[in-house]
């Protein structure tokens, strides 16, 4: 529900209601309202509340939960928590059906997957292939040059 998210995303940028409530130019008892569910913020006050967090108002409005995990907070503007996945004894992971047709990705498709020492990144191959063969053409013009 709305309520939860603005509790979540107020603690997680660390504000107090006041904060939040100065941000956005209404008081802090009627953010305190919101947030217990006693009101609900117009379409203009979402707005506003969407652009001090970062994320867009669907976001802002919905609540999502992931298994193991419970209630999630609204991902950024253009990044997206698509729920959980699990690895079977042969390391395979079924990518959740809305982020395949998010990135229209379909059976057999190459994937590369990349890393950090926080998490893995699955890019199609030929996206991968093509930013590579631009590096690789880039470099090779600068090594011309010299």
């Amino acid at each position: 529900m709305l309520k939860d998210n603005l509790i979540m995303l107020r603690n997680i940028h660390g504000y107090s209601q006041e904060e939040i409530a100065e941000k956005i130019g209404i008081s802090r008892q009627a953010y305190a309202k919101w947030e217990s569910g006693a009101t609900i913020p117009d379409i203009e006050k979402c707005s506003r509340l969407a652009e001090v967090y970062g994320i867009t108002i669907d976001s802002l409005i919905r609540t999502e939960t992931a298994d193991g995990i419970g209630l999630i907070p609204p991902a950024p503007k253009g990044k997206n928590i698509w729920g959980s996945v699990t690895i079977n004894e042969r390391g395979q992971i079924v990518i959740p059906k809305a982020a395949r047709e998010k990135f229209g990705l379909t059976d057999g498709q190459r994937l590369i997957v990349l890393s950090d020492e926080e998490g893995i990144a699955l890019i199609p191959a030929e996206i991968f292939e093509a930013r590579m063969k631009t590096v690789m053409e880039a470099a090779a013009r600068k090594s011309d040059e010299r």
